[in-house]
């Protein structure tokens, strides 16, 4: 089994002092939002094959990294830098830091350890096309070496990312748009052209429509590098969460509504307060991501009782 930590929020930034208590102990409790099941998921090194850490802010959790690799645990860091200003991206840090923290996890670990996210790509009046360009560029040539691949993709705009997004836009000032399917193709062309000269391949995370010449389709989940990582074969299988998903079969461990980073485009978040209220009740040192809600059915249920996608959304 393959742990991803997490698509569903931001563990390495907000919530590392747990992941790594719950490491130690072996399993961690989660909410299935199908069911309201508690689930218990191992994280013991005999069921864990490897480990996929998504996050904006490595920074608080490269301390730990030493230790989750002296525990065996092969693992890859996907690692988003968009450099938006603030009003897309409310409390992210600035993309030169984020730079700085992938390339020392790089010397320190190898470059097949990192992938570089440059998503999710938004049109509007502050960020236009010739900005993710110019952006694009910069950080491409400032990653090169650090890492041989980059991972794009564009807005998926469900309901409450409209909402967010709209309501972002009025406090801020900005316009946005979701523009067709030729303007998208063309920039993830140019996109792949500068990531081609900075020695970066270019995949595009579940919208096959946008791969284009030049372009791949993204595994963000990959079980072909994490058996570079760490140097001996994964078991896992392609299973994709979504239609168009390359990635092999993972538990997420994550939670929606708990990240605070308050990215006005963010699919994983419905209710920024929300969001914020469950981060000021996490308790490092408790088995769940934050206090289960009232509402949860008992008793716990072991991860291997359930379908290993159960609880995606």
């Amino acid at each position: 089994m393959i742990i991803s930590a997490s698509y569903k929020t931001d563990i390495p930034t907000f919530y590392g002092e747990w992941f790594m208590n719950r490491l130690r102990a072996g399993h961690c409790k989660m909410v299935n939002p199908y069911n309201r099941r508690v689930i218990r998921v191992s994280l013991r090194r005999d069921t864990v094959e490897g480990i996929v850490f998504w996050t904006k802010n490595v920074g608080p959790f490269v301390k730990h990294l030493p230790e989750v690799r002296r525990r065996g645990f092969p693992f890859i860091l996907q690692h988003a830098i968009n450099g938006y200003p603030g009003a897309l991206e409310q409390a992210v840090v600035d993309a030169p830091k984020a730079v700085e923290h992938l390339r020392r996890i790089s010397d320190t670990f190898g470059p097949r350890v990192c992938v570089w996210r440059y998503d999710t790509i938004i049109n509007s009046s502050l960020t236009p096309r010739e900005c993710h360009l110019e952006t694009f560029s910069r950080l491409a040539k400032s990653l090169e070496g650090a890492t041989d691949e980059v991972v794009i993709s564009f807005a998926h705009l469900y309901q409450k990312t409209l909402r967010n997004m709209e309501a972002a836009a009025r406090e801020h000032g900005f316009t946005w748009s979701d523009p067709d399917e030729e303007w998208k193709q063309d920039l993830a062309a140019e996109l792949a052209a500068i990531a081609t000269a900075h020695r970066l391949r270019l995949t595009v995370c579940s919208q096959p429509q946008f791969i284009v010449p030049g372009c791949h389709g993204a595994r963000c989940v990959d079980a072909g590098r994490l058996a570079d990582v760490g140097g001996s074969p994964i078991k896992a299988c392609l299973k994709g969460n979504r239609e168009g998903c390359g990635c092999y079969e993972f538990r997420d461990i994550g939670e929606y509504d708990t990240c605070p980073h308050g990215c006005a485009y963010c699919y994983a978040v419905q209710n920024q307060a929300l969001a914020r209220a469950r981060h000021k009740q996490h308790d490092p040192t408790g088995e769940s991501l934050f206090p289960l809600p009232a509402d949860v059915a008992d008793p716990t249920r072991d991860d291997d009782q359930l379908g290993l996608f159960g609880d995606l959304a």
